[in-house]
């Protein structure tokens, strides 16, 4: 009789790879699976009016049966942002640190979303799910409440590492557990899925409090108000920089919707600690001196909605001028250069100084870079490795990187969305893919926008539209009016009178042929009718426009 086959643990990425933002693993065993992290991402420019990018969960709406649960390592939205989705469709638990609930919390309240399953955990803490024991591991980041997991399977360990880096000096004072990770190091890990957003950068990122002198700086020599963009979510930035105001004389008043949120939590929490009486609301400003006010508000990235755009577009409560000193807690996000430098000309424009990541040491990464990603796999020593987090060039540098420390080519896996690796103690393959891309959230519609409505878009934004309404008896096929015409975004109607009279007669000429036909050949006539004016459209301007012939059939 043959031996009957042991399952193999497979890994599936649902999003991250690739990418940055999106973050969604599976793992699964036999009758049991569990998924870490459930973010989204942004919009690319050529998805016009799309809100949110989520991962495609059609795999885990097929095998809900064996969903034990959701592990959240932290609560940036590319590891958090899609929760609502899921939740609205699997009911099961949800792991994460206290501050990492609460955001996810507050974003299933935005949502309706009642009833979830939200189970709090600390480091060293661990979960039994199905064949699965989570252990969670403290690790530093940008944000508070983040865990790597280290999960024991019937196969081995492996180890997910969330975002991360090496901060022996972190503002909560209490610094990456290497002592776990090197425990398990010791013990024998099979698989290491590990942050790859810094992979090509050398050296080592900077501590968090090391840009507490250039804060110091920028108080000392600001002789009006301090206006301070930043993540919202970086309440240890925060912290740094509103204890160095205050020290200063100055009062914090907190501007942009994320910001007023995210800051609410913490304090609640006890994560962000700022005297009561040292903030104030903006319409208590008139009451303070220029230098003693301290503004944080949302839009390190250029948002045009956020606090930071308005202000310096004076449509806000509190607009920048000259005197004030505006920082720029952050990086660009790959993308957003263009929409950080516009608002940081105009800051100047309005008279503002500006202090940003160019002219100061006003922002630090919260990912690791090569010699901190070194340390991890010399610690944890696994047989095989998956760079996940990160675009393709940071998975592949990833990747030579751990070639470089002796893992055999032949157990690193550069994954696509969606691939199956398959692991047992000893071997790993790539077994085939599961259906997997992402679903484009536009307003309450979830995934009703596909590549045509996108298409249609494009176009709409580069020719406009061009409109026809022709009105025809329904018994005799006679026009009954001139053919009218408008258009949005083609040309301007008013000084147009000679090209628009030439379509509205090609129109007319084409649509006298209704009187002639049988009502079976009217629908070969409106083609007839769209295809004429846009021939006349793009001889005449060169470009196409969305055509619209809107047929009214009168009694």
């Amino acid at each position: 009789m043959a031996k009957k086959e042991k399952p193999k643990l497979r890994i599936i990425p649902l999003g991250g790879l690739g990418e940055i933002g999106k973050n969604m693993t599976v793992l699964e065993y036999g009758d049991d699976m569990i998924v870490i992290d459930c973010g989204l991402s942004f919009p690319d420019e050529d998805m016009l009016g799309i809100d949110l990018v989520i991962p495609d969960m059609t795999y885990l709406e097929e095998n809900f049966d064996r969903l034990r649960g959701f592990v959240i390592t932290h609560g940036h939205e590319d590891h958090i942002g899609a929760m609502p989705f899921a939740l609205q469709k699997f009911s099961c638990p949800v792991f994460g640190s206290r501050f990492t609930l609460a955001l996810i919390e507050h974003k299933l309240e935005e949502h309706r979303v009642k009833n979830a399953d939200l189970r709090c955990v600390c480091a060293g803490d661990a979960v039994e799910l199905g064949c699965f024991r989570v252990e969670f591991i403290k690790v530093s980041h940008s944000i508070a409440g983040a865990l790597a997991v280290a999960v024991t399977t019937p196969v081995g360990v492996v180890i997910h590492t969330g975002d991360f880096k090496v901060d022996y000096t972190p503002i909560d004072n209490e610094p990456i557990d290497i002592s776990r990770f090197a425990y398990y190091g010791s013990r024998g890990v099979l698989a290491l899925m590990m942050d790859s957003t810094n992979a090509e950068l050398p050296g080592c990122t900077p501590s968090e409090r090391e840009l507490g002198r250039t804060f110091e700086n920028v108080f000392d020599s600001a002789s009006g108000r301090v206006i301070v963009a930043t993540f919202a979510s970086n309440v240890y930035r925060i912290q740094q920089i509103a204890d160095v105001a205050v020290r200063h004389g100055r009062v914090l008043c907190f501007q942009g919707r994320s910001m007023v949120m995210i800051t609410g939590i913490a304090r609640d929490q006890g994560i962000l600690n700022i005297p009561e009486d040292a903030i104030v609301d903006i319409e208590q400003l008139r009451k303070y001196r220029d230098d003693e006010v301290c503004v944080f508000t949302t839009g390190s990235q250029g948002e045009s909605m956020s606090g930071l755009f308005r202000m310096a577009n004076a449509n806000h409560k509190l607009n920048i001028g000259k005197g004030d000193t505006v920082v720029i807690s952050a990086t660009a996000i790959p993308g957003n250069e263009k929409a950080v430098g516009k608002v940081i000309n105009q800051l100047f424009q309005r008279g503002a100084s500006v202090v940003y990541d160019r002219l100061a040491d006003v922002h630090v990464s919260g990912h690791a870079r090569r010699e901190e990603l070194k340390l991890m796999m010399r610690v944890i020593k696994p047989k095989f490795f998956i760079p996940v987090h990160g675009e393709a060039r940071h998975l592949y540098h990833h990747a030579r990187l751990a070639t470089s420390l002796g893992i055999r080519e032949q157990n690193v896996f550069v994954l696509d969305t969606g691939s199956v690796l398959e692991l047992s103690a000893r071997s790993g393959k790539v077994a085939g893919a599961v259906t997997s891309g992402f679903v484009m959230v536009d307003g309450s519609g979830v995934g009703d926008i596909g590549s045509a409505v996108l298409r249609e878009r494009r176009q709409l934004s580069t020719d406009g539209i061009f409109v026809a309404v022709i009105s025809i008896d329904r018994s005799t096929g006679r026009l009954t009016a001139e053919p009218e015409l408008f258009t949005r975004g083609f040309v301007y109607e008013k000084d147009s009178d000679e090209l628009l009279n030439e379509v509205r007669g090609i129109a007319r000429e084409l649509s006298l042929a209704f009187e002639y036909a049988d009502r079976s050949e009217w629908a070969g006539i409106k083609a007839a009718v769209k295809s004429g004016i846009k021939g006349c459209l793009m001889r005449r301007t060169g470009r196409q426009p969305v055509i619209h012939p809107v047929f009214i059939e009168t009694e």
